[in-house]
């Protein structure tokens, strides 16, 4: 039995626990707010620190990139911690990231640094406006956010900035170019230690309020897929990565812009545990324990639907043919994600005739984007 570590406790741990399962692979999972080795499904602990635990795994793996430094390094330094600190930590800074995006030559929007309210002038002057200013460490599903959109609205917007800055000074912000994009659209990929991988379709994501509502597996995209694979490609070499990768993208006219990256299992990859030969959570478990990876290929028209803020459906729901409820276990929490749910058919044409169906059985105000 291989023996994993994933550093966070949350539902990707919980998910790569149950995919790792019939491979005879134990996983366990650390939780960075309290300190405990848990089992990611009954979160009861099982080992007590994380050194015996470190000890004690053969791999070790994270679920999400905002891991303490600290305990990345100690990871790092047993020679266990797949993919490398580096990779992780690039997902958890957006200076990193822009670096190594520009490093790996991958398109993204143009940026700069902000430090100062002359810094975000400066960068509204050569950049352009509208501008989307990031902070560079955490700041997630629509949080840590400002959008610059006239030269009069800086000094509020610098108040505004330098207030958050004054209670993080590790922090700094990203200025982006507004991009005009079509759509957003993300790639899930796994590469293993001698450099193969296994990449899945793009699937097509829906945000609403910030946050990902809904992920549809895209079929036949040719270019764009190439695209993307070539970029999913240069970023993972250049990282030397073992494991899941996602990358999320802007599709502008058919061309590729690299948002951000999530060095981890992602949610918009949820789809490939109904929809593709091998999900997206055993592929991640098989490149970092030296195990062939698994086929990606689509099996079935498939879309991702988060279950936001709810702990409850209607049965009706689960008497729908091709309809998968995945819970997570947590506590009910408006705009939480409480689980999600994967919807199959046979084709694109019967899966928009399901969510037609689905969508008279959700309410709209939780599921506002059922319907394709």
């Amino acid at each position: 039995m291989k023996k994993v570590l994933v550093l966070g406790a949350g539902q990707l741990a919980r998910m790569m626990a149950l995919a790792g399962a019939p491979l005879n692979i134990e996983v366990m999972a650390y939780d960075v707010n309290s300190g405990q080795v848990v089992h990611p499904l009954t979160l009861a602990p099982v080992l007590s620190g994380l050194d015996n635990a470190i000890d004690y795994a053969e791999v070790i793996t994270a679920e999400f990139e905002h891991v303490p430094h600290d305990v990345l390094d100690s990871c790092e330094a047993s020679g266990k911690l797949k993919p490398n600190a580096a990779a992780i930590k690039a997902g958890g800074d957006r200076r990193i990231e822009k670096a190594l995006l520009d490093q790996a030559g991958v398109a993204n929007a143009r940026y700069q640094l902000i430090h100062s309210e002359s810094d975000l002038a400066l960068a509204a002057e050569t950049i352009g406006l509208p501008l989307v200013l990031k902070s560079a460490l955490g700041g997630y599903d629509g949080k840590g956010q400002w959008r610059l959109k006239t030269m009069d609205q800086i000094p509020a917007i610098w108040q505004d900035i330098a207030g958050f800055l004054s209670n993080a000074p590790e922090q700094s912000i990203v200025a982006e170019a507004f991009v005009p994009f079509q759509r957003e659209v993300s790639m899930i990929g796994a590469r293993n230690a001698a450099g193969e991988t296994a990449i899945y379709p793009l699937t097509e994501n829906v945000h609403t309020a910030g946050v990902l509502s809904r992920s549809l597996a895209l079929e036949e995209q040719g270019d764009l897929q190439q695209q993307a694979e070539r970029m999913f490609n240069a970023v993972a070499a250049t990282l030397d990565y073992v494991g899941v990768l996602a990358i999320e993208f802007f599709d502008v006219n058919g061309q590729l812009l690299v948002n951000e990256i999530a060095p981890r299992v992602h949610n918009s990859g949820h789809w490939t545990q109904q929809g593709a030969d091998t999900c997206q959570f055993e592929n991640h478990l098989r490149a970092v324990c030296e195990l062939p990876l698994g086929s990606t290929a689509q099996i079935r028209s498939t879309v991702m639907i988060n279950i936001l803020g709810e702990d409850t459906v209607p049965k009706a729901v689960l008497a729908q043919p091709g309809c998968h409820v995945h819970w997570y276990g947590k506590e009910k929490r408006p705009g939480r994600k409480m689980g999600h749910m994967n919807v199959t058919a046979a084709s694109h044409t019967e899966l928009v005739q399901t969510l037609d169906h689905l969508a008279q059985l959700l309410s709209e105000n939780s599921f506002p984007v059922v319907r394709l």
